[in-house]
Order: C-alpha cells, then sequence, then structure tokens
C-alpha cells in the first residue's frame, strides 16, 4: 500500500494547521499487509447487520450502511486507520486562502464501476441532490455549512428542519458550489471552517455517476461508485455482495477478490461462525466471549484492537411528555451505574462515558457531563420522588450486536436505584430499530450510539444536538446551543472554534437529550483464513489491510 499523502494547502499557516493536526488515539496490534502477499483472488466474510436505509451516500448513517459504502465509494480525503488523520484521495489538492472559500482538484484516472470518469461535477450534482430538502436524505443537514444549503434546504415555519418537515425548495442549487472545469470546482461555506478537509471525507460527499440522476430508485438497488469494490447484489437481511473494481486508481486497493457482508440477528451466531473459520470478521465480539476474556483464549493473535473514537448513550426523546421534566433524565442518568455495567456486562471492554465527546477527540473534557454521569441513587431517588413521573421506563434498543445485555443491566440499575418499573424493548433488528427512530415515534430512551465519522468534536454534536441534525434522535433544539455550534462552525481559529464547541458541548450535556452511558474500547477478530486485517477508528474493517491466506 503507497504511504497517503497529506491534503495540501498552499495558503496561510493557520489553514494548514486546519488539516495537519490530528485527533484521536495512537496505535494498535493490528497486521498490515505485506505487498504482493496473500491470495489476490481469495474471498472473505465479514460481520453485518441490517441496513436502516436504501443505501445512498447522503442517506445513510449507520453502521451497516458504511461497510458498503466504505468500499462502494471513494472520497475527496481518505482517514489513516489508525487515528483519523486525512490524506488525499480523489482530490488532488484542496486550496484556501480563508478557510471559507476551498479550490478542489481532482486527480486524473478515477472512473466509475460503469467505465465513466469521475468528474467535478460528479461531486457537485451528487452534494446539491443530497442537500436537497424535497430528497429527504438522511445526511442532508451536513452539507449545511455550503452556502446556499437554506435555499435547497428550507427550514419549516416551526425552525426544525429535518428531512421530513422541510417544504420543497424553489432552487436546486446550492450557490456555494461552482463548476470549474471537469477537474476543478469551488466550494464557499457560510464563514471560515476549520473541519471542512476532515469533513468532506464522509459518505454524503461521494460523488455520484450521471446515470444516478436518471433513475435515483434503481440506483439505490444497484449502486455504482468509484471505490475499490463493486456492487454484485443485496439480498435484506441476508448479505450484501461486492467485488474487486480491478480498475481502481486510488490508494485503497484490496488484496482479495470477493467480499461477503454476512446479516446476523445474533453476535453469539457470528461469533460461532468466526471460530469455526466460516466467517473472516467481527468488529465486535459478544458479552459471552467478553465475560472473563474467553476471546482472548479463544482467538490468540487473531484478536485485533484499535483505539475507537465514539460513545454510547440513551436518547431521550423530546416528543414523549413524561420525559421533558430534565429532573427526570438527570435521575435516569444518576441510576444508571456505569462502572458496574461496563466492568461485569460488558467485562472491561468499556469504560464509564462523562460527556457527549469522548476521549480521543481534540476538545475533550474530563468530567463535563458533572454529577449528572456520577451513579448516586440516593440523590436520584430524592431528585426523582419530586418528578411525578407516572408509568415505567422503557429503553428500545436492537437485540442484535451485543447490545441486549447492557440495556437490560441499565434497567435494572434504574429500577433498582428509583424503584419504578424499567423494560428493555428490543426491536428484530438495527434496520427496524431506527426506523422507529427516525420516525420519531419512541415511546421512552432509544440507544443512540455514535461513532466518528471524521475525527472532530463537530462530529459529535452538529449531527447529534444541533436542532434538525441528521442523527439527533432526540429531536433536541436549544436555540443557544444553535448558535454556539453555527459560531463555532464559522470561526477560522481552530483553537477558538474548538472552546466554542465545548461550550455548547457544556450547555447540550445538561439539558440531557442523550444520557451519556459507555465509551468502547475496539476488540474485533479475523479467522485464521486471513494473515493480516485491521480494525479501524470508526470500529470498521480496513479493506486495503486484508490478506488472505
Amino acid at each position: 500500500m503507497r504511504k497517503p499523502r497529506l491534503v495540501v494547502l498552499t495558503a496561510t499557516p493557520l489553514a494548514l494547521a486546519l488539516v495537519l493536526s490530528a485527533c484521536g488515539g495512537g496505535g494498535n496490534n493490528n497486521q498490515s499487509p505485506a505487498p504482493g502477499s496473500g491470495n489476490a483472488n481469495g474471498a472473505i466474510s465479514i460481520y453485518g447487520t441490517e441496513p436502516e436505509t436504501n443505501m445512498l451516500p447522503a442517506n445513510a448513517t449507520d453502521a451497516g450502511s458504511a461497510k458498503m459504502l466504505e468500499g462502494l465509494y471513494s472520497k475527496l480525503v481518505g482517514f489513516k486507520p489508525e487515528d483519523g488523520a486525512t490524506y488525499n484521495e480523489v482530490a488532488e489538492s484542496i486550496t484556501t486562502t480563508d478557510s471559507k472559500v476551498w479550490t478542489i482538484k481532482l486527480k486524473p484516472g478515477f472512473k466509475f464501476h460503469d467505465g465513466t470518469d469521475v468528474k467535478a461535477k460528479n461531486f457537485v450534482d451528487a452534494w446539491n441532490w443530497g442537500a436537497n430538502g424535497k430528497n429527504a436524505q438522511l445526511a442532508a443537514s451536513f452539507f449545511a455549512d455550503i452556502q446556499g444549503y437554506n435555499d435547497v434546504h428550507p427550514k419549516d415555519p416551526d425552525g426544525a428542519d429535518g428531512p421530513q418537515k422541510a417544504p420543497d425548495p424553489t432552487v436546486d442549487k446550492m450557490s456555494g458550489l461552482k463548476v470549474i472545469d471537469d477537474t476543478t470546482f469551488e466550494v464557499t461555506l457560510n464563514g471560515p471552517f476549520s473541519v471542512f478537509p476532515s469533513k468532506i471525507g464522509y459518505h454524503p460527499f461521494a460523488p455520484l455517476p450521471d446515470k444516478f440522476f436518471a433513475d435515483p430508485e434503481g440506483f439505490a438497488k444497484a449502486p455504482i461508485g468509484n471505490g475499490p469494490l463493486k456492487f454484485v447484489s443485496r439480498t435484506p437481511n441476508v448479505d450484501i455482495k461486492m467485488t474487486r473494481f480491478d480498475e481502481y486508481s486510488g490508494t485503497k486497493k484490496v488484496n482479495f477478490k470477493d467480499l461477503t457482508i454476512r446479516i446476523y440477528s445474533s453476535q453469539e451466531s457470528a461469533y460461532k461462525d468466526l471460530l469455526s473459520d466460516n466467517l473472516d470478521f467481527m468488529e465486535a465480539l459478544p458479552p459471552s466471549a467478553k465475560a472473563g476474556s474467553k476471546f482472548e483464549k479463544d482467538l490468540g493473535d487473531q484478536v485485533l484492537k484499535a483505539n475507537l473514537l465514539s460513545i454510547s448513550g440513551l436518547a431521550v426523546p423530546e416528543y414523549v411528555a413524561q420525559y421533558k421534566n430534565p429532573n427526570v433524565r438527570k435521575a435516569i442518568s444518576m441510576a444508571i451505574n456505569r462502572e458496574q455495567i461496563t466492568k461485569t456486562v460488558l467485562n472491561n471492554t468499556y469504560v464509564p462515558a462523562d460527556g457527549l465527546v469522548p476521549e480521543g477527540i481534540e476538545g475533550y473534557e474530563k468530567g463535563a457531563c458533572g454529577e449528572a454521569c456520577v451513579y448516586d441513587p440516593a440523590k436520584a431517588k430524592a431528585l426523582w420522588d419530586t418528578t411525578g413521573f407516572q408509568g415505567k421506563v422503557t429503553i428500545m434498543s436492537n437485540a442484535d450486536g451485543g447490545r441486549k445485555e447492557p440495556l437490560e443491566a441499565a434497567c435494572n440499575s434504574i429500577k433498582n436505584a428509583l424503584g419504578v418499573e424499567c423494560e428493555f424493548l428490543p426491536a428484530t433488528n438495527f434496520g427496524q430499530f431506527r426506523q422507529v427512530v427516525n420516525g420519531s415515534k419512541l415511546t421512552g430512551l432509544g440507544r443512540s450510539d455514535w461513532s466518528a465519522d471524521y475525527p472532530s468534536i463537530e462530529n459529535f454534536l452538529v449531527p447529534i444536538v444541533k436542532t434538525g441534525g441528521s442523527s439527533n434522535d432526540a429531536r433536541y433544539s436549544n436555540p443557544a446551543v444553535d448558535r454556539l455550534l453555527d459560531q463555532a462552525s464559522t470561526t477560522a481559529d481552530k483553537a477558538e472554534s474548538i472552546k466554542l464547541y465545548q461550550q455548547a458541548a457544556k450547555l447540550a450535556v445538561a439539558d440531557l437529550p442523550k444520557i451519556p452511558t459507555w465509551v468502547e474500547k475496539g476488540i474485533g477478530a479475523r479467522s485464521k483464513k486471513l494473515t493480516a486485517a485491521q480494525l479501524n477508528f470508526r470500529r470498521q474493517l480496513e479493506y486495503s489491510s486484508v490478506v488472505v491466506k
């Protein structure tokens, strides 16, 4: 694998620092492939969960979809797997003089899987389509930093700009996007934005071929990308099949021929297949394997570790009346014994969360959540008794993926501390669960985990707590938080921008629209069939690292 190049900025030292400063953890014990090693015509299979949507780049915000999209599309920049540092992928250069207007030049040679060239207009047209309110893409708000976003995605009268509420726009192009020539385009933002060169490595910013715009619905069933892997087929609740794109010219070439993402309803079943070499990779292991560190005996040097940038939590829906009282949210949070659950049920493979931003992200502040995230059953009960809460507390989540056991334990902790009935409500799979969340149909708390799309404090706040954010599962809205986030996102000085994000994080976590619970340590595994594989900072298999025996 060729050494990746850092993003080039030709302007000021400040602008250069915006890209060269990297967040995240250090090393891991994963293995990297030796050039030309392994069986280049081999086939691999990996653990998957049912995607929540049709998996168009601007509509997929879940981990199940990401496994396909990561192979299918190459974006302007890529991320180093160990810490998320950016390097140029499709971009030849990304330049600016003020961190507001950016000129992007593309490398020659990138092609879509249908043989057509990747051109500047393929990025511009894809971003305009993804941002357009009438297309109701879940990740539309990721384009909100671009000038003219509010014209293609107008807010509704009450100020919520989520995709289900936004009225149709009167224009279909953002004024901040301009094609210069086949290999160059210009992006004008609402203001200086230090995170932009990293943010554009996220899936919604992928290019789309001309064929997409003729038939978006048909395209979603047989997508065409520009990445190292081509789409072959998808059978819902069974698998997604992909194969190598031999004309791929990027840095993330794969060393195998075929990939099958196998959809499981149980991590336990997947783990059994892994042990018998009928499955080649899992990015996380089931609670039974973690108990007593059993996985270390089972797998030995097949265990893969990484410093993840992620956080788990429970969304508290604003639209459910009995949870509107802030004391209800705080009492529930203080009633969760994070230390005990992470040590016993999760067997020290997680640590307690103490805010909305995890350690390893620049701008993390220890103890940001304060006493609300510290287990104190006496204080929790005294506070709870002032609320007049009626009924039972519920926690909903998909039951697959090892999510059931710790959330049942959280329910028991809430019940014991507060003296209120608490019930875990399982959804059959992740796709079904996300339909409930996206449809604003939660009746109580809902699992709301988040892994970094790109390593920035902005990524742990804007999608989660800003009004209309793509993953604002609580439907939380606080104008003061919104103002701080807008100010942070238009502040050129990175240090000052981070301070504003920290202020927004403190305001938001005080409201507890999302109750932080725990932070995962990265532990996955490969089969004996693979001689090398790497678990990356986003809790995914780094496809270019795989070597088949």
